[in-house]
């Protein structure tokens, strides 16, 4: 029964963009947390509005960008204070990475993260994960660390399952790291489609299981994609590139 829960498919975690009202994609990177008014906007319709205006302003209630850490920080602390789960873990991870001129502290970053996980946020537990992983504030524990990661995976956080994925790897359990990447692919990871390609080279995976996850990886390409988000990664690349 467990494993039937872990490896269905996962729900559409973050709903529609509340501009242009297309899924927001899973990973990040097409999409912002606005601590101006709490909404996460899909990278399309930011990049759209940072065309035709210089201010930096939010495409949702154009409010003006911050730029000085203390007012990043004021920002998230307000949402904070207003149980706002996603900015709750945002300041975790903060405090976590040392970000914004913060003093790195992975106490104070474990207890907002424990918080914001406490309020259902599926990437606080990929967060308190990765924290029991790798030792950061607390005794490296793996159990612990599948644990949070199981919770993500099963709440569509996609750094989750790839994780998991991982976990099983270094297992040998080759059924199980197969399952968990199927899914990420599924949910735009290309990291774990790459890994399942390179197991396809080394005969460790199947053409059938290699065409499973490349097609549904490009099947959550169609579905979150959009001219203007399209508009926008191509921008992001080509910025990369001077990095």
């Amino acid at each position: 029964m467990h494993d039937e829960k872990l490896f269905k498919d996962p729900p559409q975690q973050y709903g529609d963009c509340p501009i242009c009202f297309l899924w927001l994609p899973l990973l990040d990177s097409g999409r912002r947390y606005k601590s101006c008014c709490g909404k996460t906007i899909c990278s399309g319709c930011i990049y759209a509005l940072q065309k035709r205006d210089d201010d930096g302003l939010c495409p949702f209630c154009r409010t003006p960008t911050p730029y000085l850490n203390e007012e990043v920080i004021k920002r998230q602390r307000k949402r904070v204070e207003l149980n706002d789960a996603q900015a709750i873990r945002n300041l975790g991870v903060n405090y976590s990475q040392g970000d914004f001129g913060l003093t790195r502290d992975y106490t104070k970053a474990l207890e907002l993260l424990t918080r914001a996980e406490e309020l259902g946020h599926v990437e606080a537990y990929y967060s308190i994960g990765y924290a029991y992983e790798f030792g950061q504030g607390v005794n490296r524990d793996t159990k612990k660390a599948e644990y949070y990661y199981e919770l993500g995976a099963i709440g569509g956080d996609v750094d989750s399952r790839y994780s998991l994925g991982g976990l099983e790897m270094k297992r040998g359990n080759v059924e199980r790291f197969i399952k968990h990447w199927l899914i990420a692919a599924g949910g735009g990871d290309k990291d774990s489609l790459s890994n399942i390609q390179k197991l396809y080279r080394n005969g460790r995976v199947t053409k059938d299981e290699y065409t499973k996850a490349l097609r549904a990886y490009q099947k959550y390409l169609s579905e979150v994609k959009s001219p203007q988000r399209d508009e926008a990664a191509a921008a992001r690349e080509e910025n990369y590139k001077y990095l």
